[in-house]
């Protein structure tokens, strides 16, 4: 699809006509998608925000710059009686809202100039949703029924009928608990990724991290910590080797799934995140039955952000190893326990005495 050029200061002074109006209204959103392009925003988001932006110019019925916040409030509001998921809302309000951004910054004058209309951003405080897992927070369990749960799921390892996948298993569920990965991050992991010679711990290098508002993948490095170097010691020596002759090639899946090699690569196929995601739940209900159906993976990276800020790491390192874009992401990851308020209120209150020094009587 070709993209027009929206008007300069020296186009006409006046919309004349309906024609006009609406060629003026397919560039503005022509121009919004392309500055998405610009910035890297995969297909998918750039065809998503397009339906939406189309979608509610069509429900408004006049052209968008006259759009107010009670607009998007109908807007939002019949989504949400049509059925639409509580996430699918959130994202139309995206949507719009970073539009309305564009027109705002960009394009204020010119359509000021053009319409006599000043635009104004429709998603505000009070239409904004908030978070789409809002009502349902993801507090992960507890350090001690993590240990319990990791305890009895290593005493299993041994006995278990198929060994191989057990492992498997455990060690991705081990990433997660330990460094916070994303299940589709460990899914993706190459025998290349573990690079045992990089810093004082090793590095896991994760080549497909999750970019912000749909901008492809995003690189990063984590270090091994929190054990994970023991881990992946354990796994390379003793374990990824019985799955096939494939674990010499840097290409080859960490996480292996139990099939064939692929005949033409010679590699293992890749364990899916379903296999993964299915067997932390069988392991959560022999080893932790309370969490049954509540423990998942991306509870344990909330664990992982909890624990490691509990353990002392500041929270813009516990962004790096999370892989955030924005440090307020990071931030709802974390869940302080009360004792731990306590502790620090103590604390604070323990160093102000100590400045202020014995109070005089």
């Amino acid at each position: 699809m070709g993209l027009a050029v929206v008007r300069s200061l020296g186009a006409p002074r006046r919309l004349s006509s309906q024609t006009e109006a609406e060629d003026f209204e397919q560039e503005l959103v022509d121009q919004y998608l392309l500055a998405a392009v610009g910035v890297g925003s995969v297909d998918s988001t750039v065809a998503s925000d397009r339906s939406v932006l189309f979608e509610f110019i069509r429900f408004l019925g006049r052209p968008v710059w006259t759009a107010r916040p009670s607009d998007a409030d109908r807007f939002l509001a019949a989504a949400r009686r049509s059925g639409l998921a509580r996430l699918t809302v959130q994202h139309k309000a995206w949507a719009l809202a970073h539009f309305f951004d564009f027109l705002v910054v960009r394009y204020q004058g010119d359509i000021h100039r053009l319409t006599d209309v000043v635009v104004e951003q429709v998603i505000d405080e009070f239409n904004r949703p908030a978070q789409a897992d809002y009502g349902s927070a993801r507090v992960p369990p507890s350090a001690d029924e993590v240990e319990t749960l990791f305890a009895a799921w290593r005493l299993w390892l041994p006995q278990a009928r198929k060994f191989l996948p057990a492992a498997r298993d455990y060690l991705a569920a081990s990433l997660w608990r330990r460094i916070g990965l994303r299940i589709n991050e460990s899914c993706m992991l190459d025998i290349r990724d573990w690079r045992r010679d990089l810093g004082e711990y090793g590095c896991v290098g994760i080549r497909f991290g999750k970019g912000s508002r749909g901008r492809g993948v995003k690189t990063r490095l984590v270090p091994a910590i929190n054990s994970v170097r023991e881990l992946l010691d354990w796994w390379m020596v003793e374990v990824r080797h019985q799955f096939g002759p494939d674990y010499t090639n840097p290409d080859a899946p960490l996480l292996p799934a139990e099939r064939s090699p692929d005949p033409l690569t010679g590699c293992c196929p890749r364990a899916g995140k379903q296999t993964l995601r299915d067997g932390l739940a069988a392991a959560v209900q022999r080893g932790l039955p309370s969490w049954n159906g509540r423990l998942t993976p991306h509870v344990l990276r909330h664990f992982c952000a909890s624990s490691l800020y509990a353990n002392g790491l500041d929270v813009k390192a516990i962004q790096e190893v999370l892989g955030h874009s924005w440090l307020s992401t990071t931030t709802r990851y974390i869940h302080v326990p009360v004792e731990h308020v306590t502790q620090a209120w103590n604390a604070s209150n323990a160093r102000t005495a100590a400045r202020l020094g014995p109070l005089e009587g």
